[in-house]
């Protein structure tokens, strides 16, 4: 969340160049809807971006955004108003001491109708009732899939409750704007859900880039020293890169659903609410059956030739889930989060472009708490307050986050145990999978045994006996390959720093999930 310093700073500076910014008004370039950014094709020079990051400031809203959000400002602008009163408080009457994430939390526990006859007791009570979170909670837990987007979650649960209601006066757009309503917590949620990547946050780009290396360059070079690498040129053979959009596959997957959050969605559903959304954290869709729902989709792509080798195969139909179709719009994405059993990935992007931050396991990003376990990941409610918050501190630190934005046609290698944030920077659909090869199913087979393995294993129903389901089956396949990889990682402990061992026993300890 902003700090008050921050608003205030912020505040400040937009009283101090008012004048200055109507004077440039009128010179202004519009700008244009979704994300705008550039990409780099060459390394970034550090020394040149700093300056300019130090130079840059402020935030940018996107074009499509609402026009207003019943008013709510930042508390910082309360400080710099001419009056006294915060109509947050006079509305709450005795309510007022609750925090505002304490009163939502208490909100939350209505029903629509209770919701709606609430909203009706005060302005500050409409704002409270009326955000969008709640609505969207109620349309999920009593629809489930089976809804059509309507603008706004709130407008979508009455058309489904009440489809006799003239909803024409609700939206996003549209309602009371309620005047000396200062609240940090809303007027956050509001800006995280309309504000644009700004242009710093998408121009480093530091990852290395190869196209047309071998398979054994890959190894050495990437995959041993467990390094992330963006390949180019991976996908060039694949029927979805040039068949993969919405009408094509809305067609071929008919009213097969696929799973988006907590809930399950037919395809069309799906892009209707992506087309229309705008909100902090958009839902996702994120199939680990999509092949088996629709084998069209299974058959129009192929595994990299660098990721051939997968033993998790070995398993048959009781390896964990491994692999996913993932669409989504603008700002979704997933938070920090190592991918899980400590495996390798790769992912692909068929459609769209995604902006990539990746820590090696030794290093936890500013902004996120592993629990002392492992088990449960704490980070920001959204990716763009991460960006808001923590991304500017990474740029004074001596060993920077890996950057990249992955483009269509595009495939990024991310090594196990590396934390990683992804956004979408459009519209995007993709294709990842999860892989355990001989360079790092050691990781996999100790992560596997862990004490608590049956809260940190995932994708799989049996999670204790994984561990020796999975060493048997490879035996069985390849006698004698266990003990040739523990004798090869004994000889490099002995000439490896020690602090490159430690690192490592922590690697891949972290579930993950997606927004959504």
């Amino acid at each position: 969340m902003l700090s008050f310093k921050t608003l205030l700073q912020n505040s400040i500076k937009k009283k101090k160049n008012k004048k200055q910014q109507n004077k440039n008004k009128s010179n202004k370039r519009p700008k244009k809807n979704g994300c705008n950014f550039q990409i780099n094709e060459q390394p970034t020079n550090y020394l040149e971006e700093d300056e300019q990051e130090e130079e840059e400031g402020g935030y940018s809203l996107r074009i499509s955004a609402p026009s207003n959000n019943h008013g709510v400002q930042p508390l910082g602008n309360f400080f710099l108003s001419s009056s006294s009163h915060n109509s947050r408080d006079s509305g709450l009457g005795n309510l007022k001491i609750l925090t505002d994430e304490l009163v939502l939390d208490i909100l939350g526990l209505l029903d629509g109708t209770d919701l709606g006859i609430l909203a009706t007791v005060s302005k500050s009570l409409y704002i409270f009732c009326t955000h969008e979170p709640h609505w969207r909670n109620l349309v999920l837990e009593t629809l489930n899939g089976g809804f059509l987007y309507n603008g706004s979650w709130r407008k979508t649960y009455i058309a489904a409750h009440f489809p006799s209601f003239n909803d024409s006066s609700i939206g996003s757009s549209c309602g009371l704007v309620i005047r000396d309503f200062y609240s940090d917590f809303l007027f956050q949620s509001w800006l995280c859900a309309n504000l644009e990547m700004k242009h710093e946050w998408l121009q480093r780009d530091n990852i290395q880039r190869r196209r047309g290396i071998s398979v054994e360059e890959f190894i050495v070079n990437f995959e041993e020293p467990n390094k992330p690498v963006l390949l180019e040129g991976c996908l060039d053979t694949w029927v979805a890169k040039d068949k993969w959009d919405k009408d094509y596959l809305i067609k071929i997957c008919g009213d097969v659903k696929f799973s988006v959050g907590p809930v399950d969605m037919k395809l069309e559903d799906y892009f209707r609410y992506s087309d229309l959304t705008r909100e902090e954290r958009p839902l996702y869709l994120f199939d680990p059956k999509f092949a088996e729902k629709v084998p069209m989709l299974g058959k129009e792509y192929e595994v990299p030739t660098y990721f051939k080798e997968d033993l998790f195969s070995v398993l048959g139909e009781e390896r964990p889930d491994y692999r996913w179709i993932i669409i989504g719009p603008a700002g979704s994405g997933s938070s920090f989060h190592i991918d899980p059993n400590s495996t390798s990935a790769w992912n692909a992007v068929i459609k769209g472009s995604k902006k990539w931050i990746l820590f090696p396991p030794e290093i936890v990003p500013p902004g996120v708490h592993p629990s002392p376990d492992g088990a449960e990941v704490a980070c920001p409610v959204s990716i763009i307050e991460w960006f808001m918050n923590f991304y500017g501190a990474t740029k004074d630190w001596k060993r920077r986050p890996i950057e990249c934005v992955c483009k269509a046609g595009e495939v990024l290698f991310v090594p196990n145990g590396w934390w990683h944030l992804v956004i979408n920077l459009e519209e995007s659909i993709g294709i990842t999978q999860n892989y355990v090869s001989r360079r790092n199913l050691l990781n996999v087979l100790e992560f596997l045994q862990k004490p608590n393995a049956s809260e940190l294993v995932s994708g799989t129903r049996d999670r204790v006996n994984l561990h020796s389901k999975f060493k048997e089956a490879i035996e069985a396949a390849f006698p004698g390959d266990i003990d040739q990889l523990v004798a090869k990682a004994e000889e490099k402990k002995k000439i490896r720093p020690f602090w490159e061992t430690a690192a490592d026993s922590n690697a891949g300890a972290f579930k993950f999930s997606f927004l959504g």
